[in-house]
Order: structure tokens, then sequence, then C-alpha cells
């Protein structure tokens, strides 16, 4: 997986971060991950250039904007354009079909948007996705296995990447945490990136939907997946960089007004 276009190391460090709450001294880093120092300090150089992290004397913070809320905060927000957003996608999905539906919070719109679909085929790993369309209209759900993280209800690991490759559907319907020209789409969560291109290869049509709040952003995990991805649903006219990109990639665009 390509962090920015950095090494292991570097995801090991944010990762290391995000488990300490955003800030943690270069002495523990060092300590938690077997290695000098000096190679601590190498790869912060580098996502500090990235504006991921910030740099202070013999610590290390992850910047704000790259932290992701939980999944309870972003449901209560942009709620409008979200909701706006479900309503389209579940236009292009059909009584019947199979799909996957990942842990983001506009994908929980997009199943709740859903609610009144039949016979739907869905694999997810988001105990949210599987509550609001399990034991209703005749729908089959595959629930990944795991232990669950409580900030979100995600489930993740070997279970739930075994389980996605198993299962091939029509629709793999995904969040991201930013979308960005350079870099094209990214998330906050190297494990949510994993199993988000597990979902890729296992689908037909891939679709990324993404509020106007996330366009021109960034994110520490790139998905490295531009090539397969067929459709961003958004809200808000990219700017001509991002169009560009998506141009570039054969993405089609669909702007939800």
């Amino acid at each position: 997986m390509n962090l920015n276009t950095t090494n292991q190391r570097e995801e090991e460090i944010l990762r290391e971060l995000v488990d300490a709450g955003g800030s943690c001294r270069v002495s523990v880093l060092a300590k938690q991950l077997g290695v000098t120092l000096e190679t601590i300090r190498r790869n912060v150089r580098n996502l500090e250039e990235r504006e991921i992290v910030r740099k202070v004397h013999g610590g290390v913070h992850l910047l704000e904007k790259v932290l992701e809320p939980t999944l309870k905060t972003r449901l209560d927000t942009q709620t409008d354009s979200k909701g706006k957003l479900a309503r389209a996608v579940a236009k292009i999905i059909s009584d019947g079909d199979s799909l996957f539906l990942d842990i983001g919070s506009t994908t929980a719109y997009v199943a709740t948007a859903l609610k009144d679909h039949r016979d739907l085929f869905v694999v997810t790993n988001s105990v949210f996705v599987a509550h609001t369309l399990a034991s209703r209209n005749n729908n089959k759900v595959f629930m990944a296995g795991g232990e669950l993280r409580p900030h979100d209800g995600g489930a993740f690991g070997i279970e739930a990447q075994e389980l996605v490759k198993r299962l091939n559907v029509r629709f793999a319907i995904l969040s991201v945490g930013a979308v960005n020209a350079e870099m094209g789409f990214m998330l906050h969560d190297l494990q949510e990136a994993n199993l988000a291109r597990l979902a890729i290869d296992n689908a037909q049509i891939r679709v990324v939907v993404a509020d106007g709040e996330k366009l021109g952003k960034r994110a520490p995990v790139t998905l490295d997946a531009l090539g397969k991805i067929n459709v961003l649903f958004t809200d808000a006219k990219p700017d001509a960089a991002i169009s560009e990109m998506l141009s570039k990639n054969e993405i089609d665009l669909v702007c939800v007004d």
C-alpha cells in the first residue's frame, strides 16, 4: 500500500501517532518500532514536508486536518450533502443487485437510502450497514468477521479480507477522506485502504462517494487505485486540477445538485 509514495516505516509511524492520540515523543516511537532515533527523525522530516505531521522539540504531532473523527461525529456533519449523494447513488442500484459498502459515514447514508430496495446481496465490514439492511426485504447481508473497532464499528483483519476476496459483487461503494489532484483518492486509515483495494478488485463497478468538503484535501493514506475507479459522486464541482485527474484516469463524474 502506497502512503503518499512513502515507505512502510512512515505508515507505522502514523499508526503509532493515531493510537497515541495524535502526539508522541520521538524516543517512544523509536522504541515502539525498534529502530534508531535517526530513522524516526528522517521519516518524520518526510512526513512534515508533506504537511502530515508537525515536529516539535523531542516529539511529533499528527496534524489535526488529517485526523478522522468518529463515525458518530461524521454522521452528524454534512448531513444534507451526504443525504443527497446517498439518494443519487441508490438510484443506480436495482433490486437484486450485489454490492460492497465500507464503513464510511457517506456509505452509511447510502445504506439508509437503500432501505426500500429488495433482494440485495450486501457485503460489508460496517455494523451500521449490516444493521440497516439485514433482516428486511429479503436481503442477504454478509458481515465481515473480526474484532470491531470501538470508534466506528468496523471489522478489519484477516477474517474481513478473506470474506471480501471470496464474494464478487457488481458494485463497490466506497467513501474516502480526501480527493486530491496529485494523489487521487485518499483515506485516513491503512486498514481501510487495504480492504477497499480488495473490494475494488472483486467488483465490476467501483464507485467513490465524497461530499464537496473532501475535494482538494489530503489524508495520510493513498488508495492507489485510480486506474480502477469508474465513477465519482460528489455534490460540488471539482476544480480544474481534480477534473483533469478524473479525465486522465477515465473516471466519470456525477455532480449531484
